[in-house]
């Protein structure tokens, strides 16, 4: 299983929790396989989602999922001791570790070569923090949206990526839509 299909198999599961996506291919594919204004694609700032997941989960009720990649956590590993602090009990922190940078051209990370993010994440404070195969992610996501967080739940898939299209959207329009988003829920909340 790829990222791509990783994706598709858990897109089901989200229904009106707001998405953080890591930049790259990742925001391509999640769009290609269902927009949403409670979608916030990333089109810069690598290893940045998680942290921007967080700041969002400690503002509003609604769960928040950041969907990030192995590459962008590993350059950012100081978020999961600030995920374990904050404590947010409505987000959940979603890597797709395929081993590799999959948007500049599959050079190998370290999760490749054996450094397990779910046991940092653990290490960090995090108790629900979980590595599953891909083909496992989707039932351990609702598992977690069931349950109070924080939540890491790390899905090992292989590198690769299907050719996609960049996102019809500006960044000022994906900002701009999110926000309504966000206020609409905030006006419901």
């Amino acid at each position: 299983m790829r990222r791509y299909e990783l994706l598709q198999s858990i897109v089901p599961e989200i229904t009106n929790e707001f998405v953080i996506c890591n930049l790259g291919f990742p925001s391509q594919e999640l769009y290609s396989i269902r927009d949403n204004d409670h979608h916030f694609y990333m089109l810069g700032s690598m290893g940045l989602s998680s942290s921007i997941g967080l700041g969002l989960s400690m503002e509003i009720e609604d769960t928040v999922i950041s969907i990030d990649g192995d590459g962008s956590v590993l350059m950012n590993l100081g978020t999961l001791s600030t995920i374990a602090l904050e404590d947010c009990k409505n987000f959940i922190l979603f890597i797709v570790d395929n081993g590799s940078y999959g948007s500049t051209g599959d050079q190998p990370t370290h999760t490749a070569k054996g450094t397990s993010l779910a046991a940092i994440a653990k290490a960090a404070g995090i108790k629900s923090s979980v590595e599953v195969p891909g083909s496992a992610a989707a039932a351990e996501l609702k598992k977690c949206l069931g349950t109070p967080g924080p939540h890491v739940i790390v899905a090992k898939v292989d590198p690769g990526s299907p050719a996609m299209t960049p996102i019809p959207l500006t960044s000022l329009a994906i900002r701009d839509r999110f926000r309504e988003a966000i206020k609409a829920a905030k006006a419901k909340a």
